[in-house]
């Protein structure tokens, strides 16, 4: 009988349909494995099948078999992802807000491919994210590719840099103009990914919300910045910013309600000194950006939390509670 066009391809696709079609615990007799072949237009015998098992199990494939007789079943029993770590793949996806839908769903139509087709099912999980805000910029991916290669290769990158108005239309920052900066590090902070770079024209380390990047590319020429950055603990850079604001680097003193431990902890991390100041208080004492959404973020927790020093700390959370309390306030 003669062979078809795909018969070559055997062994690929016999590894195609025990990767889509079995799983441990669940497998396909070699009846069933020659009856899925010749949906391929492949023709296949019981011993030859044999012989391409050990084959794939000498390329590194775990296929196990599990039965006996003609009751015997053929499956893969260990993959490179277990089930709950490709669900755990999908959620982040899913709840990453500078993925836009778009490349959400393609990605994870790229991890189902990573199981079974029955397991691929359950990663159609609804994480409740529906109403999540997304990123419009469907390029931002490509944008973190550059600015990844930039920094490996130490060039430069241009891009355009851009706000919304009040009719979700782009509005180009720098008069339209293409920014020229030294990209030295990738943040994630609060969702949102953030280029910390070397701004040529301002000579100081400023930082770039990905997802208003736009054409970004490489311009060949080398980094500028280094000592600056080399100053810079991008480590400690999400406890110190909020909303990733930059301003004056300040240790800062804080005096709050013990009901409040978890939420600094949360915040600042476990390596941050608790001391007791009385029988309802902690302080302790971090390192911040002095910014309005740090002040802002305090004021979140009204008398519950006190700015003890510096006192250039103390007078601007003051001035900004007395400019928010003027807005509201008998003109």
């Amino acid at each position: 009988m003669a062979k078809s066009a795909n018969q070559k391809l055997k062994l690929l696709y016999l590894k195609k349909i025990l990767e889509e079609k079995t799983e441990d615990g669940k497998g396909l007799s070699i009846k069933e494995i020659i009856e899925e072949l010749a949906k391929y237009d492949i023709s296949a015998e019981r011993k030859s099948l044999y012989d391409d098992f050990l084959a794939l199990q000498n390329f590194g494939v775990d296929v196990e078999k599990d039965g006996v007789g003609n009751q015997t079943k053929y499956f893969i029993a260990e993959r490179d992802f277990e089930l709950p770590e490709l669900k755990l793949l999908v959620d982040s996806v899913q709840t990453s807000k500078y993925i836009s839908k778009k490349k959400s769903n393609e990605l994870i139509r790229k991890i189902e491919k990573l199981t079974s087709a029955e397991n691929a099912k359950s990663l159609h999980r609804q994480v409740y994210v529906e109403n999540r805000v997304k990123t419009q910029n469907e390029t931002a991916y490509h944008v973190i590719d550059t600015i990844h290669q930039a920094i490996g290769k130490n060039e430069k990158i241009t891009f355009k840099y851009f706000d919304y108005d009040e009719n979700k239309k782009k509005v180009y920052r720098h008069d339209g103009n293409s920014y020229v900066v030294s990209p030295w590090a990738l943040v994630i902070s609060e969702d949102k990914y953030y280029m910390i770079a070397f701004d040529d024209e301002h000579k100081e380390i400023r930082n770039y919300r990905v997802d208003k990047m736009e054409k970004a590319a490489s311009n060949g020429v080398p980094r500028d910045g280094k000592k600056e950055f080399e100053k810079e603990d991008v480590a400690k850079y999400e406890t110190m910013s909020f909303g990733m604001f930059r301003g004056e680097k300040v240790r800062v003193g804080i005096r709050f309600r013990k009901s409040l431990l978890n939420v600094m902890l949360d915040r600042f991390g476990h390596t941050i000194s608790i001391i007791p100041s009385d029988d309802e208080h902690y302080e302790t004492s971090i390192e911040v950006f002095l910014t309005p959404t740090f002040l802002a973020w305090l004021m979140n927790f009204g008398s519950d939390v006190e700015i003890t020093h510096p006192e250039e700390a103390r007078e601007k959370i003051i001035a900004l509670a007395r400019d928010t309390l003027s807005a509201y306030e008998e003109k």
